[in-house]
């Protein structure tokens, strides 16, 4: 199995690294994994790409590759570039930080996979939640790094990916807590955080400049039953099935009606 590995943290974020050994056990001995990752973090850029300018590839090692760019703009690169042919798999994370319910919006860790489902590819992203139980920069990804394999064979296994105009991906947070009390698994929708958005914060420098600073809400807020990110703070891995159609299917046929 071939499998392309990429992020929004860096080349050099540590939860690459997991990623890289969760991909390396997948794959197995005879398997590929190649490294296409931002030369530098790119969080919150969503589904960027550059339109305006050229990206610039660094190659680091036989199959580690430093692009100047998004994500997303990773994904494009290693398809129509970088690989010697075409990936089984793309994985994207693992990330520092959840991406569950409304963060979903913003990361570029999403922003990946999404690219790759958009380009008829198997895509998972996954997150390692963070929270008062996970704070030890030594052991902070450790429930991806124990149930990552599990986690995506399982979904493997599963075989949902279709062929659909906007194909199916996989958005998987793992829990805020040690990895040895990981109380299971669930397949969620997205959350919603109430109270809980992106906001601003101004700061004042000693010349009397001043500038803003985006902060997230309380990331532990509750999202109700059967969502993302309330699985992940009740001690679930949450594995929520996502398309790039942003279509309000629920309404369409009332305003139709409505607007006709």
């Amino acid at each position: 199995m071939r499998i392309l590995i990429t992020n929004d943290d860096g080349i050099n974020a540590p939860g690459l690294a997991v990623l890289h050994d969760i991909a390396s056990a997948i794959a197995g001995p005879t398997g590929e994994v190649w490294t296409v990752a931002p030369a530098q973090e790119q969080s919150g850029v969503g589904h960027c790409i550059n339109y305006t300018h050229p990206t610039m590839v660094t190659q680091l090692d036989p199959r580690r590759f430093a692009v100047q760019g998004s994500p997303a703009d990773c994904v494009l690169a290693a398809l129509f570039d970088i690989l010697p042919g075409e990936p089984d798999l793309i994985l994207s994370g693992v990330n520092r930080g959840n991406n569950a319910a409304e963060n979903v919006l913003y990361s570029g860790t999403i922003g990946a996979a999404m690219e790759a489902a958009l380009q008829g590819h198997r895509a998972i992203a996954l997150s390692q939640y963070y929270g008062p139980r996970n704070m030890d920069p030594e052991h902070a990804f450790a429930a991806a790094a124990t149930h990552g394999v599990a986690t995506i064979n399982r979904l493997l296994a599963a075989d949902v990916w279709d062929d659909a105009d906007y194909c199916l991906f996989w958005n998987v947070n793992f829990p805020p807590v040690p990895a040895a009390d990981v109380a299971g698994f669930q397949v969620t929708t997205q959350g919603f955080r109430r109270g809980g958005h992106h906001h601003v914060v101004r700061a004042e420098t000693p010349g009397h400049r001043h500038f803003l600073w985006v902060k997230g809400g309380d990331q532990q807020r509750a999202t109700g039953a059967g969502t993302d990110a309330q699985a992940n703070v009740d001690g679930y891995i949450s594995a929520t099935p996502m398309r790039a159609d942003l279509t309000a299917h629920d309404v369409i046929d009332q305003m139709r009606d409505r607007l006709a």
